[in-house]
């Protein structure tokens, strides 16, 4: 990971061999320095852990990350959307981590070929394909697919998992008929962030704790 200061605020480089815990390590001792505009860089194959861990720690100093360069764009953070996408239909020509710089909304379907990093809730009625990793921010409502072409140490990631049904390869786990709606809103309500893997062919979904290394 590379810090760099600029008259516009601070450059972060998330590099392909970083890891959560190495990201939250470094910039917890170093908070002084995202107190500013932060623009995070993600160079490669970037974990979508490492993400967090780095937005994580901006917002805990009191920074604002302002956007996030991909290795084929730049695209602003904040986006407004006047009405939820119907479909989105655009299957992408690789298996990099693909940025969805706002939360997804009922009607929403998107397929990608690698990873998928969500900076917001993705909300029922919505529906996410990747062939990779699915990481969503906020909180996981709708229905998603990780490891769509097979992939079987594909992960689901959200705070918290609260979706009726998600996928993993071939694998399928429902939300158990006896969840209530007032269990789910005291989940939301202190949002735990959760990780869904499959084990022995089976999804298994337990509370994530970030390593440090």
């Amino acid at each position: 990971m590379k810090l760099r200061g600029t008259l516009g605020g601070l450059n972060l480089l998330i590099e392909s061999e970083d890891t959560a815990g190495s990201v939250a390590d470094t910039l917890s001792a170093r908070p002084d320095l995202l107190q500013t505009s932060v623009t995070l860089e993600l160079a490669g194959d970037t974990d979508p852990l490492a993400l967090e861990a780095a937005l994580a720690a901006v917002r805990a100093a009191g920074g604002t990350v302002t956007r996030v360069r991909t290795p084929k764009a730049t695209i602003p953070t904040q986006v407004r959307v006047s009405a939820p996408p119907p479909e989105d239909p655009r299957a992408q020509d690789d298996t990099r981590t693909v940025i969805l710089q706002h939360g997804l909304r009922a009607g929403f379907r998107g397929e990608y070929r690698g990873s998928v990093v969500v900076l917001g809730d993705v909300n029922p009625g919505a529906e996410l394909i990747a062939g990779g990793d699915v990481i969503v921010m906020g909180a996981l409502r709708g229905v998603v697919h990780a490891g769509a072409d097979g992939r079987q140490d594909a992960i689901v990631y959200a705070r918290p998992i609260a979706s009726a049904q998600i996928r993993i390869a071939d694998a399928l786990a429902r939300a158990p008929e006896s969840s209530s709606m007032d269990s789910m809103k005291r989940r939301e309500a202190s949002p735990e962030a959760e990780l869904a893997r499959l084990q022995d062919g089976s999804i298994q979904i337990e509370a994530y704790h970030p390593q440090r290394s």
